[in-house]
């Protein structure tokens, strides 16, 4: 039995435009139907037929749903959800894909009184956005945590976990506070970090930017495709996890200098052991699945 037979999708970028196709491909009798704030996402959303039907307004989409998703940034959400509170169904589902959740939860069940809000994030995507950016498989094998408020309605909890698994996710339930630590670590502060490192290159007068563009090796390189991601959803994710993202930040910083100091006296012995500590993450990484064991991230050249 199909977990639900009318989704909504809300936001048509990269995630939500794989989500239309990943239902498509794995539970094609779904009735989808989109919308997107953008009149010409729409447009494309239409010519690429990824959904039954793409509505000119939020409400509109969401009438006859038993599913609604929303694929916006953080910042947007609090905003959509009152667009959307006097159309949705009363038994219907309101979900999300952000990487910050106790802020969307918050707003979500502020602007949605009485309805089944259960947020989730799946962790997968690339540096790439808009519809045609997605794809049926971005979710197989990722994992995908849900993160329903206290009292949730257990029923609805297990129709969006039996979604998500549908899609080819694994599916983990968490506290929403906590999943905000946990991304702060994992994603919200590579994504910083990445952001900082590619700027402060594009800054150095003594180093052109064709310089270092040309003998960009493999790190600043990879840098570069994580600092390349949405900027509106980037600036939203630092300011609804802002608490989480600092109290990382500190102590990274507390690590980093420990770093320099360990470098300025030439503890070799403290460098080793921290480097050989990070390559064991990475081989844990690796036989987890959740990355490409191949030579080169996989690369092509």
């Amino acid at each position: 039995m199909l977990p639900f037979a009318r989704i909504s999708v809300i936001g048509l970028g990269l995630i939500g435009s794989s989500i239309l196709r990943a239902v498509r491909e794995s539970m094609p009798t779904v009735a989808l139907t989109g919308h997107d704030a953008d009149p010409a996402v729409r447009a494309r959303v239409v010519t690429l037929g990824l959904a039954d039907d793409v509505a000119d307004s939020a409400g509109a989409a969401v009438i006859d749903a038993d599913l609604v998703i929303l694929c916006v940034p953080p910042g947007a959400i609090g905003a959509v959800g009152r667009a959307i509170a006097e159309d949705v169904p009363a038994d219907c589902v309101v979900s999300d894909v952000g990487s910050a959740k106790a802020g969307v939860l918050a707003e979500l069940v502020a602007a949605l009184p009485g309805r089944a809000v259960v947020p989730a994030h799946p962790v997968a995507g690339t540096e790439h956005s808009g519809p045609d950016a997605g794809f049926a498989s971005l979710f197989r094998g990722r994992w995908c945590i849900v993160t329903p408020p206290a009292g949730a309605d257990e029923a609805a909890v297990a129709r969006v976990c039996a979604f998500w698994e549908r899609l080819g996710s694994q599916v983990e339930r968490m506290d929403a506070a906590h999943h905000d630590r946990v991304l702060a670590v994992t994603s919200h502060l590579p994504h910083l970090i990445a952001y900082t490192i590619v700027g402060t290159a594009s800054d150095l007068e003594e180093v052109t930017a064709s310089e270092v563009i040309k003998y960009s090796a493999g790190g600043f390189r990879d840098f570069t495709r994580i600092a390349s991601s949405d900027p509106t959803m980037w600036r939203d994710v630092f300011l609804a996890n802002r608490d989480a993202v600092l109290e990382m930040l500190q102590r990274f910083t507390e690590d980093l200098t420990m770093l320099q100091r360990a470098i300025r006296w030439g503890e070799g012995d403290t460098l080793f052991d921290l480097f050989s500590r990070t390559r064991a993450v990475r081989r844990s990484i690796v036989e987890q699945g959740q990355d490409d064991p191949a030579p080169d991230f996989g690369r092509r050249h």
